[in-house]
């Protein structure tokens, strides 16, 4: 499909565009077919592992895809795992669901057991798509796995896609809140549309042809798949597929070369150490990055080390991309986010849900292709994410001149090298060990991460505090949870603050780290 922004003038976009979704969409349709069709040898995927690139077209990815679909055989609505990093099978994973009529759950490659085999559960998927070493985590947990690197697939010709509108829901993405388990943020075959006009802001309009996407965000968080792998097939801008062993300024800067990377979405994390490493990196047309503000520091920064002005944007799982920086279209302002995408109104409201001057709540009004259709199984909770037409980020800010500020959040949530981490999640783990009585997190500020996850343990009679202790803990965190989000530090307190309710004062660990 063609870019759906063609102009730099922000004004005249904003008041011109208006939705106009077909009524039959498909998401794998839109970033394969539509290309293959037209253009079969047009490059999609570039494989990269540090060393050698492999370039992948759209027929060829069709084929995959297809092949992947007629393997699966799933009926409409199934919910099918994508447990994978970074490929060109990933994306024809995601096509092979899409196509068929059944919902794709991307999972993390770094997550643990217990917080696989949780959001497995309630979403109910029987089957996942995955890769060797994925094979081996899953051993035990009773799917049917499918590994097209390994398995033998049918080779059964052309797959037709199932019919689908734009609120068939297509994929479920999961997020960390700050009570309860993590909640399925199912999406609609429209939010891949949703997301171009916030996307194409961010990189100064993209052009087919001529730019080459890259990030280092994984393909499992929506940031990754739907801010860069899935805007970039649709687009025709061929997207390279690469997850660095481990994120360092030198290898991403022989990526950035060795591709022929433009346009790189660059998390604050990402930047600092670029920034930290004195990387100067020539030849980028756009870097975009989300996650926090940068402020003028880093702005200045990146003016100097890419040459160019970086646009950052904003938006969260459940409605995302509505809202970005564009040099090109109007002034940078740093400490503001930028302004709303076409096709997205956000505002700063009241709890009445008016407009206000000054402080409020952000939020985003019912209309943005980009929103979720709710979340799985949790009707109450999807009541509760909004305050009659608006929806609620869940951060408080303000807005002047069209700009959103962001302030702070209004929720517990841990921002760390960008991701989004849920402190209730690896409270619950935590008091699973033997050792642990109570246990409260909350992110402490870190001049790399943003955050860092900071545990307060109250321990059970007959343990006592120690440094292999912590450890222990910590170990036990990983395991549990997620690699990327266990305690990087453990405080031990004899008791916790508590609300007459029982429930951890966050607050109050909160103000002891900062005094």
């Amino acid at each position: 499909m063609t870019p759906l922004l063609d102009s730099h003038d922000y004004d005249a976009l904003r008041a011109g565009f208006r939705w106009d979704l077909p009524a039959r969409l498909n998401m794998g349709v839109q970033i394969i077919d539509d290309w293959a069709g037209a253009e079969p040898d047009r490059l999609a995927v570039i494989e990269y592992d540090g060393r050698d690139r492999r370039d992948v077209s759209y027929g060829t990815l069709q084929d995959m895809a297809g092949r992947l679909a007629h393997a699966l055989g799933a009926t409409q609505g199934a919910r099918i795992g994508v447990f994978r990093t970074q490929s060109a099978w990933t994306a024809a994973a995601h096509a092979a669901i899409w196509k068929s009529g059944a919902i794709s759950v991307p999972l993390f490659k770094l997550f643990g057991s217990e917080a696989l085999r949780l959001r497995l559960d309630d979403a109910g998927v029987e089957t996942v798509i995955t890769d060797p070493e994925g094979r081996a985590a899953l051993d035990g947990f009773g799917l049917r796995l499918i590994v097209p690197e390994e398995d033998e697939l049918p080779d059964a010709g052309p797959f037709a896609a199932a019919s689908t509108g734009p609120e068939t829901p297509a994929v479920m993405i999961y997020t960390s809140g700050t009570t309860g388990t993590p909640k399925g943020a199912l999406h609609g075959h429209r939010v891949l549309t949703g997301h171009l006009p916030g996307v194409e802001m961010s990189h100064d309009l993209l052009r087919p042809g001529e730019d080459v996407l890259w990030t280092p965000a994984d393909w499992a968080w929506i940031g990754g798949l739907f801010d860069v792998a899935m805007p970039g097939l649709a687009l025709g801008v061929p997207v390279v597929a690469a997850r660095l062993p481990k994120f360092d300024a030198e290898s991403c800067a022989r990526l950035i070369r060795d591709c022929g990377v433009t346009a790189c979405f660059l998390p604050p994390t990402a930047l600092r150490m670029l920034k930290a490493a004195g990387m100067v990196i020539p030849g980028l047309r756009s870097v975009a990055s989300a996650g926090e503000t940068l402020g003028a520091e880093m702005l200045a920064w990146g003016r100097d080390a890419f040459g160019l002005e970086i646009n950052e944007f904003y938006g969260q799982t459940e409605c995302n991309m509505v809202a970005a920086s564009a040099a090109s279209m109007f002034p940078t302002r740093p400490g503001w986010m930028g302004k709303p995408a076409p096709g997205a109104e956000v505002a700063v409201i009241d709890e009445d849900g008016q407009n206000v001057e000054g402080e409020g709540d952000i939020a985003i009004r019912r209309g943005a292709a980009s929103m979720f259709l709710g979340y799985w199984n949790r009707e109450d909770a999807t009541a509760e994410k909004f305050r009659g037409d608006w929806l609620l980020t869940g951060d408080r800010g303000e807005m002047e001149d069209g700009y959103i500020r962001f302030l702070g959040r209004d929720d517990d949530v841990i921002t760390s090298g960008g991701y989004r981490i849920g402190p209730s999640e690896i409270e619950d783990v935590l008091i699973t060990h033997p050792a642990v009585a109570a246990a409260g997190v909350v992110g402490k500020p870190d001049a790399l991460r943003t955050e860092i996850v900071k545990a307060f343990i109250v321990l059970r009679a007959g343990h006592d505090p120690s440094d292999a202790l912590a450890a222990e803990l910590q170990d036990h965190a990983k395991r549990l949870c997620a690699a990327h989000s266990y305690p990087r530090e453990i405080a031990f307190l004899d008791e916790l603050p508590m609300t007459v309710t029982g429930k951890v004062m966050r607050r109050k660990l909160r103000e002891r780290e900062a005094e």
